[in-house]
């Protein structure tokens, strides 16, 4: 659902709605009344929950329209869930489906997600997600109308038999519930008592530590304060006006003063007045109160894979320590905290849900995870926050790129890059990684080439997050494309012509010792080239220099072994099965376990890669079937890394522009976005 492109609360106008009634027979059949864009199915709450219809397009205009600019606020949300409270409703519950989400842009086989309100109840707390969403999943949000008195246990078994029948609907695909504050609590309470249905838990702020929250003690406050005067409350108000504060989506003019910004919203408070009177916050609450209580008397029958997003500046429940209890409960938990934000993170600029849950490789659409077919390409604001991610490292290491074009000519550019899949980058793993950031992102914006990584089984497991100071530091890899390293998901990529990055040298390459830069830690057997050439793929070898010109290494891992409580800390970070990368393998090649170095900073110098001529493998497969043919370009494909490498770091000697004092006064004299000169290839 998008919003209006409005100046003032009082100019929005919603658009010509229409209600699509549930599928039943005439006699249980509700009368239609009008809500604001969108496709509802009313119900009662002993019957089960219906499928939403499309919508026509007629209704889709006014979305259309307001999907070509910003995405939907606070403004919108305020409105649409006056519009939808201000008529008398006593209830039942009932589902609805946002309009203006086309379902013919929806992934094939998109599992459903069911949103379960906060305690507003209304339904539209993914208005801002409702677009990206609903090309991932069939939508399904959970409307309570305000004067509905449904118990907890009646909710609980209202969404059972909807998540039933969509599990004989779809036995084979997952179904998301996504609950937020009581609705994530009535989510657990929904997976405690169907352990055998393929369940997804997103957890937003959830209400379980109601017990320790600042509203516990509002309740008796509530009985003294009359209606609407309840609003004033310095609860409320501070989970008004700190989220509405966050909300420049919903104000034209993002520079405008706080005082402006604040009056424009004050007409859009007055409404919450028909959203939250002060009877059904009471009610709220004690259901709250009990739905807390009976969910965290069965959290260990949970066994559902949850996603628990946490705000720390949460102004009305304790969600970040709730977080880590649930973390520290459920058998299949991963976090996500976010710092800055307040308690409806849902309707605050800089939070994407869709993002956070295909970071936690959460996103799937059968039984099994599939990080070849489930995977969905970045957004364009996701690849702004991977280039963000390394803006600094780019800004200090102005990493230059060459190519070889096939008739052997290198040239500073990325021409000579095949421009048809399958292809296959092999080449050296710098230290800690450095050179993934600035080699993914350079690629895809200099060509459009997306290069899907194999990577260490580190940065996907669980576990693995706990030792992290940010627990969706790996989020990024994941989400631009990164997968696990296994022979399935290589022949996955390569069978959908995909540009396959791979680092035979893998953990031991990338995390090497003092004294070991630039030297490859290649298995002996030739891995990948009898794969390559099955499917064709063209392979191109690649060498990158510049780690010792940005850091030295002062502690390395023979140092760290001598220290002696070394060994519990290596037990902990290659727990859960991580050693098991190349059990066929002997000596170093080995060693592929993780572990910390410590390195010392230096004056940033320059990062420099290099791409050399493609090597063809299509019509060489029968050829290649032979091992000694096989080894024989292996060694072939080795030996241009190592080439690649002596000439850069021969080359980059003759490069004026290697430190950054240099290239500094180059761009002061030729402006911020010039291209700095290198050596000649």
């Amino acid at each position: 659902m998008a919003g209006a492109t409005a100046a003032t609360p009082s100019a929005f106008t919603p658009a010509a709605p229409r209600l699509l009634p549930r599928r039943a027979s005439p006699g249980s059949r509700r009368k239609a009344t009008s809500l604001p864009r969108w496709a509802a199915s009313a119900s009662t709450s002993k019957s089960r929950a219906p499928r939403p219809r499309p919508a026509s397009p007629a209704s889709l205009s006014l979305d259309a329209t307001a999907a070509a600019g910003r995405r939907s606020g606070v403004r919108e949300y305020v409105e649409a869930s006056r519009e939808m409270a201000r008529r008398p409703d006593g209830g039942p519950p009932r589902w609805f489906a946002p309009l203006g989400c086309d379902a013919g842009e929806r992934v094939p086989g998109a599992p459903t997600l069911l949103y379960l309100p906060g305690t507003d109840g209304v339904g539209l707390g993914l208005i801002r997600h409702h677009d990206r969403l609903a090309k991932m999943f069939d939508m399904w949000c959970l409307h309570i109308p305000v004067q509905d008195r449904t118990t907890f246990q009646g909710l609980v078994e209202y969404v059972e038999r909807t998540v039933r029948s969509e599990r004989s609907r779809a036995p084979d695909r997952p179904i998301y519930l996504v609950g937020e504050s009581i609705g994530a609590c009535i989510a657990l309470a929904v997976a405690a008592r169907n352990r055998d249905v393929d369940l997804v838990l997103v957890l937003v702020n959830p209400g379980t530590s109601f017990h320790r929250s600042q509203l516990q003690s509002l309740l008796a406050l509530l009985d003294l304060v009359p209606d609407p005067f309840h609003l004033s409350t310095p609860q409320f108000l501070n989970f008004l006006t700190g989220n509405f504060m966050k909300m420049s989506s919903g104000i034209d003019g993002a520079d405008q003063a706080l005082s402006e910004v604040t009056s424009a919203l004050l007409p859009s408070l007055m409404y919450l007045a028909d959203i939250l009177p002060k009877e059904s916050i009471v009610w709220k609450m004690k259901m709250l109160t009990t739905g807390a209580s009976y969910v965290n008397s069965r959290l260990h029958a949970v066994k559902a894979q949850t996603l628990v997003v946490a705000s720390g500046n949460d102004e009305l429940l304790p969600s970040r320590d709730k977080a880590e209890r649930l973390r520290a409960t459920l058998k299949n938990c991963r976090i996500r905290h976010f710092r800055d934000n307040g308690h409806k993170i849902l309707l605050e600029d800089g939070f994407d849900l869709a993002t956070s849950i295909k970071g936690s490789t959460y996103y799937r659409r059968s039984r099994q995870p599939d990080f070849v077919s489930d995977y969905l390409p970045p957004t364009p604001d996701e690849l702004e926050k991977a280039i963000d991610h390394d803006r600094f490292l780019n800004f200090a290491t102005d990493p230059v790129m060459l190519s070889t074009l096939t008739d052997g000519r290198i040239v500073r550019g990325l021409a000579g890059l095949p421009r048809e899949g399958p292809v296959l980058f092999v080449g050296y793993h710098m230290l800690m990684g450095f050179e993934l950031g600035p080699l993914v992102t350079g690629v895809l914006k200099s060509t459009g080439i997306h290069i899907r990584g194999l990577a260490h089984p580190f940065l996907f497991n669980e576990s693995s997050e706990q030792l992290l100071p940010d627990t969706s530091y790996f989020d990024l890899p994941r989400i631009m494309g990164a997968v696990p390293v296994t022979g399935v998901n290589f022949y996955k990529l390569l069978s959908e012509k995909q540009f396959v990055l791979l680092f035979p040298g893998g953990a031991r390459e990338a995390l090497h010792r003092k004294g070991e830069e630039y030297k490859l830690f290649w298995p002996e057997q030739s891995e990948f080239v009898r794969m390559a050439s099955r499917f064709g793929a063209t392979i191109v070898p690649f060498g990158v220099v510049g780690e010792d010109d940005i850091c030295d290494m002062l502690l390395d891992y023979n140092y760290l072994v001598k220290l002696p409580f070394y060994d519990a800390i290596d037990k902990k970070i290659n727990e859960g099965g991580l050693r098991k990368l190349r059990t066929d393998s002997t000596g170093e090649i080995k060693n592929q376990d993780m572990h910390p170095v410590v390195l010392t900073p230096k004056v940033p110098g320059r990062f420099y890669f290099i791409f050399g001529k493609p090597i063809e493998t299509r019509g060489r497969e029968k050829e290649l079937r032979d091992k000694e043919k096989a080894q024989h370009l292996y060694l072939h494909v080795k030996s241009e890394v190592e080439s690649c490498i002596e000439y850069l770091k021969e080359k980059r000697e003759e490069d004026p522009y290697r430190s950054i004092l240099p290239r500094l006064l180059y761009q002061a004299t030729h402006g911020s976005d010039a291209e700095i000169p290198t050596f000649k290839p």
